[in-house]
């Protein structure tokens, strides 16, 4: 078997040229991913979009692999058909399509760990502008990563083809040479299944995640619930694409190319639905991932407005009875170290992590903010007590501030904060000095004084305080715009590859019906205005579609952040890019395809 699937490989290489680039760009990338958080213990925010690029980059690594696989063994039905006829069992037909797998993930991962020391300098670039990496930083080379991207490669590569090889090996020679039965079949009962299974979890973790008051809960089911939703449409594609198509292909017109554009995708349901799949896991991830973020901003920023009750934020302390000064709250921030004690059946587990916290006066803080807690009041924020974010009520709290560990008594429960914040809240009192970090004062006017007079005695930079909500909420931003920019960029980059492998792919099977085409009357010039308006109203359907699934994540997300934010500037550069790349690639494929004598071509077996 492993002959023939090279002879196969060696034959058929412009099929696999997609899922090539796609495994290779996944090993390069996990391998660059690992390499530098291995190197970046220190650097959370860094780890954490890495995280996520892996992520991302091994889901749309299977997708593309799987997609591809897809389409073209459908396209090799009647060779797999003959193989069977000839005498291969089942397995024997599954074996080949593996194996060829195997030289998918072989290929792509010579080529990827090369690849992989040019994607880990542009990674480090990438986070070293963002301020999530010193300039300085450098991710050291570890021989072990070979194995780790081998492993990838060929892994990805069979876990891509699992689905479709089964498929191909259950269906009847006979009908698959006749183009009946099942192998005329774009929706299977399993498909079917799988489709209306995954569109119920994602419905199910949409309406968890709008119920959650934790982001730190909300994100992960919102994204979820999005991929869900965004795989459901995908399996259900074949046979939501033809109809959404025959709404969007009247815009033709009843021209000649209209008319033939529209016949094509009345007929041409997998070829279509090939096309839109990764058009739909696009928007997905672009709208569903950018108005998560921005309502999330948006979410915190309200919070933050309500919570801050002043006039103006001076970075430094300020004295009680101070002119023109009504009230005032100094809070210091501090570095602790927070121990942990988990239970696990029999097991202690003992872990002790760098927290933030803050150092306050307990009469004053509450009157600077407004946010109530969870559980517990302020007015107990007096001797051995903290306030914590997440834990129990009267519970103890063991942390280390400046040399001393202490045992505290939990005396308040902080609420979910969208913009981070605080870990530990604890009494002025209970810091020494020494260990008291930068201080910042939240001061209420009093009546009739000037903010400007006032501002002058006090320790600067001094600012209102919606000038210091803007400052909070531009860091945030900055955080959640280096995200985007390394997850987004990469989810486009995996879509037009997997967009122009699919067009590549179905154009490469069209040669006879654009000469048929021609013979018939048909201009070049009508052949490729067809294929055109044929690709331009599946990518309305991609994008239709990609849009559904993002509101998934839309919707979960809104609970928590208590906003939804439409990400239309995404949409919109989403949209016209999609268009370019699809009518672009069809133009050029369909002129290559036409370009021979339509006689020469006329005869041929696809």
């Amino acid at each position: 078997m492993f002959t023939l699937s090279l002879a196969t490989f060696r034959e058929r290489w412009p099929l696999f040229i997609g899922a090539v680039i796609t495994v290779a760009l996944g090993v390069a990338i996990v391998q660059s991913s690992l390499l530098i958080v291995v190197s970046a213990g220190k650097y959370g925010e860094a780890i954490a979009i890495l995280g996520l690029s892996l992520g991302v980059s091994t889901f749309l690594a299977v997708f593309i692999v799987s997609s591809t696989f897809a389409f073209t063994i459908a396209q090799r039905r009647r060779d797999l058909a003959l193989l069977r006829l000839i005498g291969g069992s089942r397995g024997q037909v599954r074996r080949l399509l593996l194996c060829e797998a195997l030289l998918l993930g072989l290929v792509g991962t010579v080529l990827g760990v090369p690849a992989g020391l040019l994607v880990m300098t542009a990674q480090t670039a990438l986070l070293a502008s963002l301020d999530f990496l010193p300039d300085s930083f450098g991710a050291a080379w570890h021989g072990w990563i070979l194995y780790v991207g081998a492993g990838i490669g060929i892994g990805v590569a069979e876990a891509g083809v699992l689905a479709a090889s089964r498929r191909a090996s259950r269906v009847r020679p006979l009908e698959a040479l006749r183009e009946t039965g099942e192998a005329a079949k774009v929706m299977t009962v399993s498909r079917w299944l799988l489709g209306v299974l995954l569109l119920a979890i994602g419905v199910i973790l949409m309406s968890i995640g709008v119920a959650v008051d934790s982001p730190n809960g909300a994100i992960p089911l919102s994204i979820n619930a999005m991929l869900a939703v965004a795989l459901g449409l995908n399996a259900l594609s074949p046979a939501v694409v033809p109809h959404i198509g025959r709404i969007t292909g009247s815009f033709a017109g009843p021209t000649l190319p209209g008319r033939l554009a529209r016949a094509n995708l009345r007929d041409g349901v997998r070829r279509s639905a090939s096309t839109a799949e990764p058009l739909l896991i696009l928007v997905a991830l672009m709208i569903g991932l950018a108005g998560t973020f921005d309502s999330l901003s948006a979410g915190a920023h309200h919070q933050l407005t309500e919570d801050i009750r002043g006039d103006l934020v001076a970075s430094g302390p300020v004295a009680a009875g101070t002119p023109g000064v009504a009230d005032v709250s100094t809070e210091y921030t501090l570095e602790v170290k927070a121990t942990t004690v988990s239970h696990y059946g029999g097991d202690t587990d003992t872990d002790t992590d760098d927290a933030e916290a803050l150092a306050v006066d307990a009469d004053a803080y509450p009157r600077a903010h407004h946010l109530d807690l969870r559980s517990g009041s302020y007015a107990d924020l007096h001797g051995d007590a903290v306030v914590v974010a997440g834990g129990t009520l009267g519970s103890t709290a063991r942390i280390r501030v400046g040399g001393r560990d202490l045992a505290l008594r939990v005396v308040g429960v902080l609420p979910p904060k969208l913009n981070g914040g605080p870990e530990y809240i604890l009494p002025r009192t209970l810091v020494p000095p020494a260990a008291l970090g930068a201080a910042r004062s939240i001061i209420r006017l009093a009546p009739g004084a000037d903010a400007a007079s006032v501002a002058a005695r006090l320790p600067g930079p001094v600012s209102t305080v919606d000038d210091w909500i803007a400052r909070s909420d531009s860091a945030q931003d900055t955080l959640n715009t280096g995200t985007m920019k390394a997850i987004m960029g990469l989810a486009a980059l995996y879509a037009v590859i997997a967009l122009i492998n699919a067009i590549v792919i179905a154009a490469g099977e069209r040669r006879r019906e654009f000469a048929v085409a021609r013979l018939t009357g048909f201009s070049r010039g009508q052949i490729v205005t067809a294929a055109l308006l044929e690709s331009s109203a599946v990518t309305v359907t991609g994008l239709v579609l990609g849009w559904f699934a993002s509101l998934a994540a839309l919707i979960g997300i809104s609970g928590v952040a208590g906003t939804l934010v439409v990400p239309w500037a995404m949409f919109w550069w989403t949209v016209l890019g999609a268009f370019i790349v699809v009518g672009t690639t069809s133009v050029w494929t369909s002129l290559s395809m036409t370009r021979p004598s339509p006689i020469s071509l006329a005869g041929i077996r696809e």
